[in-house]
């Protein structure tokens, strides 16, 4: 039986890597088609040892997918807040520090996490039911408050949260579409900032591997211990993800510098999916794809097998994080041999084929459609946080109507 573990734990590593150094390839997909072979695989194995498999893909996957993020300008639905601010590091010849960044954010809350696993059982039970009842009432006093800030561009931000937050109304209405987020994402976020790296002809410095990580100590606490506390949220509140759960916290810290957002932002979504584990076995509720088809594998999560998957968590986490930095490095040396302008459009064009692939002209439209929005964003100098209506606008009327 160890050795069952072993190579599933083993293979759920090797799988995250794939997930998340690809755009578009998510762990949602892998796990549904572990579930669809199920029938099969059950005939070799238990349930537990596809449990620990998607768990360990699931985890490593949230290291990894801050490189395509930060070096390519590819997020998904929980890095997507990164671009900007690991674009910015990796003009600065930092983009190696900016996923260090991340991995320091994802390692803190697994730690932090794990030493306050029964506190968060004991929270969600109690919590659950009243919380939910008022959550879209705070996220709307928190997009008021989001807005105000920008002191004489209130209207321009309020124009660009409508406006996605429509975008994303009618995106997600559209039940053909196999990728949503993807072009939606990919537009808002991704492609206006590559689209106006190339139209100010930018050049990738020389990445220095070496360079002092500008990160405080108090800086680290602050997004580590936000990125716990909102990602034990998104855990357990439905609707509520990895994406509206960085907005909120970079709201509570307040001003923690660009490498204090990546920390912050990078531990959220592990945070998330380690909590996940918590939420099936205290509520037996599932808030996302991977946590959904290990709970109809094994029915329901009993306390010795919910500590089984916390270690195979931990496991994973050391290993997806001596990994990211590796494969960061690799990145840094390779992305400065070759023109910018062409990394750029070659980019584009696998977003554009994805896209295509996934959703057909219908995402194409999507994608230009967010990507004049980002632009729109840029031009008038308001933030991009913003843009998240996309997402926030749904949540907060799945939460009020």
């Amino acid at each position: 039986m160890s050795y069952d573990f072993l190579i599933a734990l083993l293979l759920g590593i090797f799988t995250g890597i794939i997930t998340g150094l690809t755009p578009g390839l998510h762990i949602n997909l892998v796990s549904l088609l572990v579930l669809s072979f199920s029938p099969f695989l059950l005939q070799l194995t238990s349930p537990i040892v596809l449990g620990v498999y998607i768990i360990a893909m699931a985890i490593t996957h949230t290291f990894l997918d801050a490189l395509p993020s930060i070096y390519l300008g590819a997020p998904d639905e929980a890095q997507a807040l990164n671009v900007l601010p690991g674009h910015r590091l990796l003009m600065r010849g930092e983009g190696h520090n900016a996923v260090l960044c991340t991995v320091i954010g994802a390692i803190g809350v697994i730690i932090l996490g794990i030493l306050l696993f029964p506190l968060f059982i004991v929270l969600m039970r109690w919590m659950a039911k009243p919380v939910t009842g008022v959550v879209g009432y705070l996220l709307i006093l928190l997009m008021i408050y989001m807005i105000w800030r920008e002191q004489d561009k209130k209207l321009k931000a309020l124009a660009l949260f409508l406006l996605s937050g429509a975008l994303g109304l009618l995106v997600f209405s559209i039940p053909t579409l196999e990728q949503p987020l993807f072009p939606l994402l990919s537009g808002l976020f991704g492609f206006s900032i590559l689209l106006i790296s190339l139209a100010q002809k930018s050049i990738i410095p020389q990445q220095k591997l070496d360079q002092p990580l500008n990160l405080s100590r108090k800086n680290l606490v602050k997004s580590v211990s936000g990125a716990t506390g909102m990602g034990f949220i998104a855990a357990f509140l439905p609707g509520f993800g990895s994406s509206q759960a960085a907005i909120v916290a970079t709201n509570v810290v307040g001003d923690i510098g660009d490498e204090g957002f990546l920390t912050l932002v990078g531990g959220i979504n592990t945070a998330n999916m380690l909590i996940s584990i918590a939420t099936a076995y205290a509520l037996e509720k599932s808030r996302n794809g991977a946590i959904l088809v290990v709970n109809k594998l094994l029915e329901s999560i009993s306390l010795q097998v919910m500590l089984v998957f916390i270690a195979a968590a931990l496991v994973a986490a050391g290993a997806a994080a001596l990994l990211t930095m590796r494969i960061s490095k690799v990145f840094a040396k390779l992305i400065v041999k070759v023109k910018y302008s062409y990394i750029v459009w070659g980019i584009i064009i696998f977003i554009a084929l994805l896209t295509l692939y996934f959703d057909g002209f219908l995402g194409i439209i999507i994608l230009a459609t967010a990507t004049a929005l980002g632009l729109i964003s840029s031009v008038w100098g308001v933030g991009k946080n913003h843009l998240m209506g996309c997402l926030l606008v749904p949540v907060i009327l799945y939460f009020v109507l």
